[in-house]
């Protein structure tokens, strides 16, 4: 039936032809699973302690971009206008066509060390990811990941090549919250494990949301 099985991010989505995947953005054409290239929806040039990377390179600037699109739904997201165009009408910048090239030449006219995929979710954009990357680290700059931590091995095995450091939220120590989201907490933090396991310099961060994940067990249990 054509049906295809993205590997992405934690869904594993079985796409149906001519349907797309939870994330609204990787799609199946006769079979053939298509994804985002050569745009970008944000790109800035801002402090790496503001990714936030506490212990990589402290005091340099990281060159961050992210396309549309998101595996979550969080409702308290900073990064909505880019995260959330594909599902909320209010929703939603214009993407700017680039190359890795253009992506190169300006981190080192504003004195990059770094390129970060952040903005939108990284997973789902992998492929453009490793694109840019690549060029990047050819041209001397480290490379991150800003991500949800909902991994899989084989897009691990598809990004660790290129990057030095993965920064994943952790947004709850609660199943139930998380499935508000959409996942569950267990991909999470398996997702962690992973990415440690691997010996990639790994950072974790909870943003305290005010009656979602602020109680003191809770945040215990995330330090624990």
């Amino acid at each position: 039936d054509k049906a295809v099985r993205c590997v992405a991010c934690g869904h594993r989505c079985l796409i149906k032809d001519g349907r797309a995947g939870i994330c609204h953005v990787r799609f199946n054409r006769d079979g053939v699973l298509y994804v985002p290239q050569g745009y970008v929806a944000a790109l800035q040039v801002d402090p790496t302690e503001k990714k936030p990377f506490f212990h990589i390179l402290p005091g340099s600037n990281t060159l961050t971009f992210g396309m549309l699109g998101c595996d979550l739904h969080c409702g308290y997201c900073q990064n909505w206008l880019t995260s959330q165009t594909l599902r909320d009408e209010q929703a939603g910048v214009a993407p700017q066509v680039i190359t890795p090239e253009q992506m190169v030449t300006i981190g080192r006219r504003y004195g990059a060390q770094l390129f970060g995929s952040s903005y939108n979710e990284p997973l789902i954009t992998s492929e453009w990811a490793v694109e840019v990357f690549k060029s990047a680290t050819q041209a001397g700059f480290r490379c991150v990941y800003i991500s949800n931590g909902n991994v899989t091995p084989e897009v691990l095995d598809f990004i660790q090549p290129y990057i030095v450091g993965y920064k994943i939220d952790l947004k709850s120590m609660r199943d139930k919250p998380y499935r508000q989201l959409g996942t569950v907490l267990q991909n999470v933090l398996d997702g962690i494990q992973q990415v440690h396991s691997r010996g990639l310099w790994t950072e974790i961060v909870t943003l305290i949301v005010p009656g979602f994940n602020d109680s003191s067990e809770e945040l215990w249990d995330a330090a624990r």
